[in-house]
């Protein structure tokens, strides 16, 4: 029992050798979302909060995405987040993808399939209210009403 302990703890040891890149790519005024579409502050506030840790080129990796396998958890959200939408690269998208993005994303948010439910304990201000989530909801509707996005 002792060599297997012992074995755990080299096995631990050892994978935090294994690098993780966290490195995020610089954000251009110019073709992140809030900027561009001149997001209100207040929602602007609630998408910080809530969904550009894993949406945006502004994630924060808080000390426990340095511990593997943790951060090997929180990469691949991450990654997959971003190929999900990319707040910070909302220019790069054409109208299609525009259009499906504000669609999956007002889905997601009336089903509180977001922000992850993970996620939460460890950033309460990324818990979403009702009303913030009304907010956030008609902000995205109004979106797609007017069509400047």
């Amino acid at each position: 029992m002792k060599k297997v302990l012992i074995g755990i703890v080299v096995f631990l040891v050892l994978i935090q050798l294994i690098p993780i890149d966290r490195t995020n790519k610089p954000v251009d005024p110019k073709q992140n979302f809030v900027e561009v579409l001149k997001t209100p502050k207040d929602v602007t506030e609630m998408l910080k909060n809530a969904c550009y840790d894993c949406h945006s080129n502004e994630v924060k990796y808080p000390s426990y995405a340095y511990i593997a396998p943790i951060s090997w958890s929180i990469k691949h959200h991450v990654n997959e987040g971003k190929e999900n939408v990319n707040f910070s690269e909302w220019m790069t998208y054409n109208k299609d993808q525009k259009e499906h993005v504000l669609d999956e994303v007002i889905e997601t948010i009336e089903r509180k399939e977001m922000p992850f439910k993970g996620y939460i304990p460890m950033h309460p201000e990324a818990d979403l209210t009702d009303a913030q989530r009304k907010i956030l909801i008609d902000y995205f509707k109004g979106l797609q009403k007017s069509g400047q996005y």
